[in-house]
């Protein structure tokens, strides 16, 4: 049964990555709110139509992994619409174009977590202390985000972008939709292709975080890719949603870091006293509600109490 879903999982995954980029953005143009709010209901229906397969196919402990991995792969996405913004702010990049850099962008994302998960799992399966290692990490990273120490990520000191421009002329200006551009028998690459680098990057980074928390629900490498990859498939969806109000969801981040330092103490607790995954479940949608609407509540104010305006 589990390789007929993979078969499914994966010709599924294929068809709609045609679609998006062949049929629905096969011209580049701006994405009005409207449309990114549908196409972000539409991937997030896709995604719980999946859950239902799991739950029907695999029973419904995998189904409620499944469930709770998507929550959390999708609520820490969202620090990576924040940096997202950034690069895209930094590097100029025309909003019409900016759909067709995350569509690449998710499609390394799909191999590069393919590749961290499937040593994850390994590593964990011949090596079980490594799985403390990893809730240790997350119990540090989710103190970082309540303490507000996060990593910040500036694209100036993005060392990969830097080193293609020593291997490869980078154009001044870009060219349209095109990552690389031939003058005089000559290749060049474009700033978008500095910008695809950048996002990638990123995403590496941030899979530093987010892989070693899924593994904390389980390790089945089933349940753990299919969750990731449907959650960060609606991510560019997301970001065109989300773009003009992530100021308001000032909370998110201290939430976030709850949930990473309940999965670390879950993973601890895990030899002596065992937590359903139902209940992780409700702890993920508990806090996750709870800071979302906190957010929009309590307006955020600086260190001396003044209030700052919600750009």
């Amino acid at each position: 049964m589990l390789t007929y879903l993979w078969i499914f999982f994966s010709i599924l995954i294929v068809l709609l990555l045609i679609i998006d980029l062949f049929v629905i953005h096969r011209k580049d143009k701006e994405i009005s709110l409207k449309h990114s709010l549908i196409e972000t209901g539409i991937w997030i229906l896709i995604s719980l139509a999946f859950n239902v397969v799991i739950y029907f196919t695999l029973g419904s402990k995998s189904g409620s992994e499944f469930l709770t991995a998507y929550l959390i792969e999708k609520s820490l996405s969202v620090d990576n619409l924040f940096v997202f913004q950034i690069i895209f702010t930094y590097y100029l990049v025309p909003a019409k174009l900016q759909h067709r850099v995350l569509f690449w962008g998710i499609v390394g994302s799909i191999i590069m977590r393919a590749i961290f998960i499937y040593f994850g799992v390994k590593l964990i399966e011949n090596f079980d202390f490594l799985l403390y290692i990893m809730g240790l990490f997350l119990v540090i990273a989710g103190i970082k985000l309540l303490l507000g120490k996060e990593s910040k990520i500036n694209p100036k000191n993005n060392l990969i972008g830097r080193l293609i421009g020593n291997i490869i002329p980078v154009m001044k200006n870009y060219n349209g939709n095109q990552f690389f551009v031939t003058r005089n028998w000559k290749v060049y690459a474009t700033p978008l292709f500095i910008v695809l680098v950048a996002i990638e990057t990123t995403d590496i980074i941030f899979a530093l975080d987010s892989v070693p928390a899924i593994l904390g629900i389980t390790v089945d490498p089933f349940i753990v890719y299919t969750s990731n990859i449907f959650a960060i498939l609606g991510l560019r969806a997301l970001y065109f949603s989300l773009s003009g109000i992530m100021s308001l969801f000032h909370l998110l981040k201290y939430g976030l870091g709850v949930i990473l330092v309940f999965i670390g103490v879950k993973i601890f607790c895990e030899d002596f006293y065992h937590i359903d995954t139902l209940y992780s479940l409700g702890v993920v949608l508990t806090v996750l509600v709870g800071s979302i609407v906190g957010s929009l509540m309590i307006k955020p104010r600086l260190a001396n109490n003044t209030e700052i305006p919600i750009q």
